[in-house]
């Protein structure tokens, strides 16, 4: 594994967005959303979906210049419209919205139509926190998890972000798909020549895969109890799909084509709470430290180690930014060929 410096790559992101079609916004969003994920240690989720992302900006699939469209406001609610964006460009100007109806109202709720793979879902999440609200984050993404018992791909890994801020430190961080395992990180186990986990991904006929090359469907969060993860899968669908009037995750197009010309029109759901229109400000950020205090310091079992949601995450987000963000030999082959179609330079 080689490592990189977070600044020149996320040069070379926006340099190659650029370069693909993407215009100024959509190239910012998107390398956002994937140095987010990169520095905080959810590779799946990072640059190594910056080819992926050209292939949909050359085919057709990604509007690279799109026109989102608020269609309505009524109250602390909004439809927004992404024109089929880049995901990311979708979810930080819905958050947005999101967050300028909470600071008026105490919630803001935007449902998003027409838009596309949005990478991390805790990205836009903190968003909101970083305004001092708490935000939700919702998606549903083509069909690749099979029902708990189930031997047929029926849910997207449809992720739930939820960010909530703590004063002087970083937020509250949940950030999860609600299958046992994402679908990118089957991708990255294959090109590192690693197993899987038994309980996280099935063959074609349902039966445990450990064999990322023989994972046709993930299985749902829970393993024996996997009816609790295709129920959070459920309730995203709702929010993100039904919500929004667009297609069930099992009627989009696959995310890995071969159709790249075709915007899939996904859906996506963002909440923004403010908290001092619940109690007093000074009380929810008491109670926010002495809860993630508390639950820090509670006895782990052996040779293990209690953390908060997001604890992993910033850890690592720190010594990245130290020692640089990893590239396995596959991205770095992405990387060298995307420089020499567009006449970049690799990033160092």
């Amino acid at each position: 594994m080689s490592a990189v410096a977070e600044a020149p790559l996320a040069d070379f992101c926006r340099a190659v967005l650029a370069a693909a079609g993407a215009d100024e916004a959509t190239a910012e969003a998107a390398t956002a959303a994937m140095l987010h994920a990169s520095r905080l240690g959810v590779d799946s989720h990072g640059v190594r979906l910056l080819e992926h992302y050209v292939r949909g900006l050359e085919g057709g699939r990604l509007n690279g210049r799109p026109h989102l469209e608020l269609l309505s406001e009524r109250g602390a609610t909004a439809v927004l419209d992404a024109d089929h964006a880049h995901g990311a460009l979708a979810a930080y100007t819905a958050m947005d919205h999101a967050v300028r109806l909470a600071k008026r109202l105490g919630v803001g709720a935007v449902s998003i139509r027409n838009t596309s793979h949005f990478g991390p879902a805790g990205a836009f999440a903190l968003r909101a926190a970083e305004h001092g609200m708490i935000g939700l984050v919702t998606s549903n993404s083509d069909a690749f998890m099979r029902l708990h018992d189930g031997a047929e791909r029926f849910h997207g890994t449809n992720p739930i972000a939820v960010a909530v801020p703590v004063a002087g430190e970083d937020p509250w961080l949940l950030d999860m798909a609600t299958s046992a395992i994402t679908y990118n990180r089957i991708q990255r186990q294959k090109a590192l020549g690693q197993p899987l986990p038994s309980g996280v991904a099935s063959t074609e006929d349902g039966a445990d895969a450990t064999d990322p090359g023989r994972a046709s469907m993930l299985a749902p969060l829970g393993g024996d109890y996997g009816f609790k993860g295709a129920g959070l899968a459920g309730l995203v669908e709702v929010l993100s799909v039904v919500l929004a009037g667009m297609r069930p995750s099992r009627e989009i197009l696959p995310m890995n084509g071969p159709d790249f010309a075709t915007p899939r029109g996904l859906g996506a759901f963002v909440l923004a709470l403010d908290p001092g229109f619940f109690g007093a400000p000074d009380g929810f950020a008491a109670g926010m430290r002495h809860y993630r205090e508390t639950l820090r310091a509670c006895a782990p079992r052996p040779g293990r180690e209690v953390l908060a949601p997001g604890d992993r995450e910033w850890s690592e987000g720190r010594r990245r930014r130290e020692e640089g963000i990893p590239l396995d030999p596959e991205t770095i082959e992405a990387f060298a060929r995307l420089a020499g179609r567009y006449g970049l330079t690799m990033p160092a």
